[in-house]
């Protein structure tokens, strides 16, 4: 598990070992290795930090998907997510809108095939 906020990890692996799960790591993003690559990741992204910063950490994980990995994003419609849709599938991340409910919009996002 990845994010930034102190308080999310902590609770991470809080919830990890209260739950009896031993194979969670719990890291801030700068202590990822950049060759570790991701089956899957699951995330509400920090859309309030701006596009340009949000469009740099998007491409810095969604890159590390491996192959028929996928990345669900879910973001609300009036925080940006249907010009997300647009903005992924310029960058060769085609969405799939999963579900969109109450204004929310679950996207899967699948790795490149380079």
């Amino acid at each position: 598990a990845v994010d930034v906020n102190e308080r999310a990890r902590d609770l991470c692996a809080a919830n990890a070992a209260r739950n009896g799960i031993t194979n969670v790591r719990v890291a801030r993003p700068d202590d990822v290795p950049d060759d570790v690559r991701f089956g899957a990741i699951w995330s509400n992204p920090a859309i309030r930090i701006g596009k340009a910063a949000l469009h740099e950490m998007l491409l810095r994980w969604l890159g590390r998907l491996v192959p028929g990995g996928e990345a669900i994003l879910v973001v609300h419609k009036h925080l940006g997510s249907d010009s997300l849709q647009t903005w992924l599938t310029g960058q060769a991340f085609p969405p799939t809108r999963l579900a969109s409910s109450a204004g929310y919009r679950i996207l899967r996002v699948t790795a490149r095939s380079d």
